[in-house]
């Protein structure tokens, strides 16, 4: 069972074949410093992202999300923007284990475009549901592995390690 079993948000809409450059500029490459990715989020394909967005708000995106270079920067930028969850059919392989070992969810869910922009989801991680509390439907996803569940509760696979080493 997850820790943080539900995610409540604004959707933000973008396209398919999303690429990590997209995500984060090659430009800013220079740092991994979280807190200073994170305000350069998405800014190629809408510049007023991230001071339009809120923390706990989801990217719903189309097919192929996160393909391109295998950059651990994308999720670490996405997830210390804030963003809560990304809902794609389907993810660059690399991206989405990068992403889980940074602990951000993602979530394959192939009717993803029926999902609108401005529309408030919620996620339950557990049941493996998307509400579209919007649109008064719900989705059924695979349930994310036990071990990935792990992950996400934990921060990422560098605080799970941490916690193990730790004994906690």
């Amino acid at each position: 069972m997850s820790n943080k079993a539900n995610i409540n948000g604004k959707v933000w809409k973008f396209g398919k074949d999303i690429d990590t450059d997209l995500i984060i500029a090659a430009r800013y490459l220079n740092t991994s410093v979280a807190e200073e990715l994170a305000p350069h989020v998405m800014e190629d394909a809408d510049p007023d992202f991230v001071k339009k967005m809120s923390v706990g708000d989801v990217i719903v995106a189309g097919e192929n999300f996160g393909c391109g270079s295998s950059r651990e920067h994308a999720p670490i930028a996405l997830k210390a923007a804030g963003v809560a969850a990304i809902i794609a059919p389907t993810f660059a392989r690399i991206f989405y284990r990068n992403s889980f070992n940074m602990g951000l969810p993602i979530f394959e869910l192939p009717q993803s475009a029926e999902i609108a922009e401005g529309d408030e989801i919620s996620v339950d991680m557990d049941a493996g549901t998307i509400t579209n509390k919007t649109q008064n439907k719900t989705y059924n996803f695979t349930p994310i592995p036990a071990f990935m569940q792990e992950l996400i509760d934990a921060g990422g696979l560098m605080n799970f390690a941490k916690n193990e080493v730790e004994g906690k």
